[in-house]
């Protein structure tokens, strides 16, 4: 197993990207530095996929690029928002927001996962009062890719977000 087997990105047979090809009006560009954050992300998403015996994810540059470009926006303020209007996006994604600058990728994706005590599969729901989309948005049996970033906030705090394609979630169908 490589690096490139664990970051495979999603060109296919599409072949290279231009360097200008934009997606969501996000210019080509990587985040070397951020590679350990990635494979925490990329690594404890699969952990909990596995679960299910849901298909690996594989890491998709552009969801990160989309990702970290969303991440930096809030960077002034940390506000826990999602990136688009509701019901105007193309993407999964989930949002997560730790007071202090110590949280990892890891404590983000267990935050979501711990969710799945609060899903019901017998009534494809969460019980009241509870949340339990982030779960079955990392359980989703048709995603296959994803794209992640962390920043800390100017307030210290930091900001995680995590795209998904294709999106989960769908009313009336069940995650797994």
């Amino acid at each position: 197993l490589t690096i490139d087997n664990v970051l495979a990105t999603s060109l296919g047979t599409h072949g290279k990207i231009p360097d200008n090809e934009t997606i969501y009006r996000v210019s080509k560009q990587q985040c070397w530095g951020c590679i350990g954050e990635s494979l925490e992300f990329l690594f404890t998403h699969n952990l909990v996929r596995a679960t299910k015996w849901e298909p690996l994810l594989f890491w998709d540059f552009q969801l990160e690029k989309y990702a970290r470009w969303w991440a930096l926006q809030r960077k002034a303020d940390c506000k826990l928002q999602h990136s688009f209007p509701e019901g105007d996006f193309k993407l999964g994604e989930n949002i997560y927001w730790g007071s202090g600058s110590a949280w990892r990728p890891g404590d983000a994706v267990s935050a979501w996962s711990e969710e799945e005590k609060y899903y019901d599969y017998a009534t494809n729901s969460c019980q009241e009062g509870q949340m339990c989309g982030h779960y079955t948005q990392i359980v989703w049996k048709n995603t296959r890719r994803i794209g992640c970033a962390r920043v800390v906030c100017d307030t210290g705090d930091v900001f995680m977000t995590c795209n998904y394609d294709p999106p989960g979630n769908y009313i009336g169908e069940r995650p797994y």
